[in-house]
């Protein structure tokens, strides 16, 4: 908190996200985001601590920053039918792969991925403007979509949205993105896979045992960007120690060597140990460890961080 009580960190978050569900079955309900306000309202109402904020979904324009024009066409009609995509299913495969295909309605998904960008467009704009030095989207860290391919329950990718909307809007050329989601974000390494702006370190469960099947040590990158971007496979039942261990040895020399302008954080919950999909055996302690290092990271850019806590 700064001296005059006003609240550094913003939280954005609106009810439209809760749309982001795949469906009876599926993985990735919407749910969560309910059961995440409810805890919010009852244990840490708004205060000078933080500001809740609610942003515009995102445009076609904005999407365009990141995505091909028939893959954004096609992703809105298909989840715009509201009846499973009658008529274009055939096109499905084209365009996503078979784990965002929605068991029952699509409804809102694709608007909710909207307002998921519209969400890193405004933190971006909060924190660069002075507003505020910390902002949180709640739903965001959609790292699996890439320009013109959706998989892994991600349609659009918010965190390649704020890294690209920083270089060229904001003209950064010095951004720092923090992957400790336990899957690779194979495709936010896409996007910038041959861009030296973005230092794009990535820790995840060792590719071998778990989806995406990428993001080996020897992926450093393309071009320009070789050697921007570090992977860190971490074996299978990890546990706090290893993230202990890379924090110190690699994760904050080489971000106090990059100085970062801004750093973006892409990490949910599914390192923890009660996690039925991955291995990483990561304990609540660990978590809160990873935050610390997280602020320790953030001072060599005056603190100017995004995180985006949700992931797919």
């Amino acid at each position: 908190m700064n001296a005059d009580d006003t609240p550094t960190v913003s939280l954005l978050y609106r009810e439209e996200i809760r749309g982001y569900d795949f469906g009876i079955g599926h993985p990735f309900r919407g749910d969560r985001f309910r059961l995440f306000n409810k805890v919010l309202s009852e244990l840490f109402p708004e205060d000078n601590r933080y500001r809740l904020i609610k942003s515009d979904p995102a445009t076609v324009d904005d999407l365009l920053l990141i995505c091909e024009e028939d893959y954004v066409a096609f992703t809105m009609e298909y989840f715009g039918t509201g009846n499973l995509g009658n008529g274009i299913l055939d096109r499905f495969s084209q365009y996503h792969s078979g784990d965002n295909y929605p068991t029952s309605r699509p409804l809102k998904v694709e608007e909710a991925g909207r307002y998921i960008v519209g969400q890193g467009k405004k933190a971006c704009d909060l924190i660069m403007n002075g507003d505020y030095t910390k902002a949180i989207s709640i739903g965001g860290g959609l790292h699996h979509a890439t320009r013109n391919f959706g998989e892994g329950f991600c349609i659009y990718n918010d965190i390649a949205y704020c890294g690209r909307y920083l270089a060229e809007h904001h003209h950064l050329d010095r951004i720092l993105i923090l992957e400790t989601d336990a899957h690779a974000g194979n495709g936010t390494a896409a996007y910038f896979a041959d861009d030296p702006r973005v230092l794009f370190i990535d820790m995840h469960q060792d590719p071998n045992t778990i989806y995406p099947s990428s993001g080996f040590i020897d992926e450093t990158g393309e071009g320009k960007g070789r050697g921007y971007t570090i992977n860190i496979p971490l074996p299978a039942g990890a546990g706090d120690s290893s993230f202990d261990l890379v924090f110190d040895s690699v994760v904050l020399p080489v971000t106090e060597e990059f100085k970062p302008q801004i750093i973006i954080q892409n990490g949910g919950s599914d390192p923890h140990s009660f996690d039925e999909l991955t291995n990483l055996n990561l304990s609540l302690e660990g978590f809160i460890r990873m935050g610390e290092y997280v602020s320790r990271m953030a001072e060599v850019c005056d603190n100017r961080l995004i995180s985006l806590i949700t992931s797919g």
